[in-house]
């Protein structure tokens, strides 16, 4: 009976180590303390480092404040639709030249396009930056704001033509192409251009700075900003892991313009502010909100823990539309507004691995994605008609920023 039980007592504990190994290796050596008081939330740090540190920080698992900042690399989703902006050669708008009115003389190709930005969006460079305060139970409330610098994108055209290859109509080299024009319309005569733009052409057939210009712009701006406030509180803690939960308000902002300049000039090269002419188009989407979200952090080792956390908030998008015509001297301008109000969902993922390199010091480095629904974006930003500008703009099903964060947090 007695040897029964010495066998079962040893095929326990074989079975406890078998089914149990990661928690008989994540023991502390004998006279250390577990790696964190899993007090939880977005800037941790353990209770105590392998290094002491003689910077002026506390120790993290005491209440007090702490700060944090970091670097942010992330794309967004370009949200533009495609729209022919301009065509190289002129309208003839009398039918003068050849007989049509309207119609153009070149080739009618495109010049500018909003689908010539390059392929793919950029990543975008910006900064994100927490303050906050960590209670006795490890509760802790957090204010953080993150921007991206400015995402610009450009295309241009002028009288030199792509390849410098000046196309043939009829078997004959014609300089039509050596102009840029675009069908804007309803203007008044503040908008007429220059003079003798076009050798052998009259005035009239060619009136107006966007018909027969010299050279068109276009650029396209993309902004995002972000702020939260709210508090963390742990959920469920052991000595290596830890679920916590994290709710609050959030503010978001994507910040889109379109910009475009046409210049024109007379056979001589002349040219001034009142023959040049600007286009803006900017949508604005300030979104507000409550957020709610959970975190799990498991620590790999006495200075190093790896952790995700999942949010979600559903936002109210004050959506401001406005787009502008104006000369170039700015004493003659044209303008359009629109104002909407809809609902946002926004869901959002962050991975991070952690390093705690001295008392009171974090460090981390990770990939977040956040995904906004049911936004906006200018699907033909140009509204040629000068006296009712109205571009059009439609809902988008999707939008997305992800890249990768890099930081540092300190505890006082």
């Amino acid at each position: 009976m007695r040897r029964n039980r010495y066998i079962g007592g040893a095929l326990l504990a074989a079975a406890s180590v078998l089914v149990g190994p990661a928690d008989a290796r994540a023991q502390p050596a004998n006279g250390t303390i577990p790696s964190t008081d899993g007090s939880g939330g977005g800037f941790q740090t353990p209770r105590q480092s392998a290094v002491p540190s003689y910077l002026p920080t506390g120790q993290p698992g005491d209440a007090g404040f702490y700060f944090g900042m970091e670097f942010v690399l992330l794309a967004q989703t370009r949200a533009i639709g495609h729209q022919s902006i301009a065509k190289y050669g002129f309208y003839d708008l009398t039918g003068e030249v050849n007989g049509t009115p309207g119609a153009i003389v070149g080739s009618g190709r495109d010049a500018i396009n909003t689908n010539m930005f390059r392929n793919g969006p950029t990543f975008q460079p910006g900064f994100n930056v927490e303050v906050g305060y960590r209670f006795d139970d490890g509760t802790k409330i957090f204010a953080n704001y993150m921007q991206l610098y400015d995402a610009h994108y450009s295309v241009g055209a002028s009288l030199v033509p792509p390849g410098y290859a000046v196309p043939l109509q009829n078997g004959q080299i014609t300089l039509a192409d050596s102009f840029v024009s675009s069908p804007v319309y309803s203007f008044n005569s503040q908008f007429a251009g220059p003079t003798n733009k076009v050798a052998g052409v009259p005035d009239s057939a060619v009136y107006g700075i966007w018909n027969a210009a010299t050279q068109m712009d276009i650029k396209f701006t993309q902004r995002f900003q972000q702020a939260q406030a709210g508090g963390r509180v742990p959920v469920l803690m052991t000595d290596y892991s830890r679920v916590y939960g994290t709710g609050g308000m959030q503010f978001s902002w994507f910040f889109e313009r379109f910009y475009w300049r046409a210049v024109s000039a007379d056979q001589n090269g002349n040219v001034n502010q009142t023959t040049a002419a600007n286009y803006t188009n900017t949508l604005s989407q300030r979104m507000y909100g409550p957020f709610v979200g959970c975190g799990h952090e498991i620590f790999v080792a006495n200075q190093f823990s790896l952790s995700c956390d999942l949010t979600g908030a559903l936002l109210l998008n004050v959506d401001k539309q406005r787009a502008k015509y104006k000369l170039g001297d700015n004493t003659i301008q044209s303008k359009w507004g629109n104002e909407e109000f809809h609902i946002t969902p926004n869901a959002n993922i962050a991975v991070n691995a952690w390093w705690y390199p001295i008392e009171g010091v974090q460090m981390r480095v990770g990939y977040q994605a956040m995904s906004f629904y049911n936004t906006q974006y200018m699907i033909t930003p140009v509204g040629f008609n000068y006296g009712n500008i109205a571009p059009q703009y439609e809902f988008k099903a999707f939008r997305l920023l992800h890249g990768f964060n890099v930081g540092v947090g300190f505890f006082f």
